[in-house]
């Protein structure tokens, strides 16, 4: 089964209150097993447009991806950050095929 992720470019606008945001997705992301493989570390914008903040976060399925952005508990997460931020978000189905 392919894994699902989380893809987000985030410009936080009020780091202080964007604390809040962190702290109430833990429980979502913990009940759906999110893994956190890039969390606002460097990065080199070489196309395009890009925010100060890049996340990939992974999950066991695609299903799981959805369940947890879905969830009750993200919701109320959701609601913390929306006032202070901007966000893209993609949730995608990843890739167990051929590679090159």
């Amino acid at each position: 089964m392919a894994k699902g992720y989380w893809i987000a470019t985030v410009e936080v606008h009020d780091a202080e209150r964007y604390k809040a945001y962190i702290a109430a997705n833990a429980e979502p992301f913990h009940r759906f097993g999110a893994r956190f493989l890039a969390r606002g570390g460097r990065y080199e914008c070489v196309e395009g447009s890009c925010r100060s903040r890049n996340v990939v976060i992974e999950f066991e399925s695609y299903e799981k991806a959805l369940e947890c952005y879905r969830s009750p508990e993200y919701a109320r997460a959701i609601a913390l950050r929306v006032p202070v931020s901007t966000i893209d978000l993609a949730i995608v189905e990843g890739y167990d095929g051929p590679q090159p």
